[in-house]
């Protein structure tokens, strides 16, 4: 990947909806490398997806809770059955291993407090848990999705590293 595949990616995690005519010319190609890079960038797995951003409170969504989890067991087979678990409740939407005091932290958005009381109860029947401590967020200061692209990842075009 080279600089004009990282100002592509920027672009595209702001609106993946632009035209390949409009990325050309922003990146400073013809529209036919763009969309090959594009499809290069695709098939590598850097380009993952391309999604609608929901506002959440307008498809009903009020609350959303950060859950620090501790694990009662650390087997193979525990693991399997908390990622499985994880996959099939929805209203998790970031799950992550964590080094420090607390093995899992999951990112639940649901309705309202007596929704996240059904989604707890559903969580804490399907695995067993050592420790479950949930903090409910009061106000969201920033929310994106695109992530920073440090010059480092990128190649120089010129040869050299970047």
């Amino acid at each position: 990947m080279d600089d004009v595949d990282r100002k592509l990616l920027a672009l595209l995690q702001q609106d993946a909806t632009t035209a390949v005519s409009d990325l050309a010319d922003q990146v400073g190609l013809s529209p036919t490398p763009v969309w090959k890079r594009i499809q290069k960038l695709e098939q590598a797995g850097v380009i993952t997806g391309r999604v609608a951003l929901v506002e959440p409170e307008r498809v009903g969504i009020g609350l959303i809770a950060f859950v620090a989890l501790e694990a009662r067991e650390h087997t193979p087979e525990w693991l399997e059955a908390f990622a499985a678990t994880v996959q099939a409740m929805p209203e998790i939407v970031d799950a992550y291993r964590m080094a420090g005091e607390v093995d899992y932290m999951l990112r639940v958005a649901v309705a309202d407090v007596e929704a996240f009381d059904v989604f707890y109860k559903r969580l804490i029947q399907a695995v067993p848990l050592k420790n479950v401590t949930s903090r409910f967020a009061m106000e969201r200061l920033k929310h994106t999705t695109a992530y920073p692209l440090p010059a480092a990842a990128f190649r120089d075009r010129r040869g050299g590293e970047g």
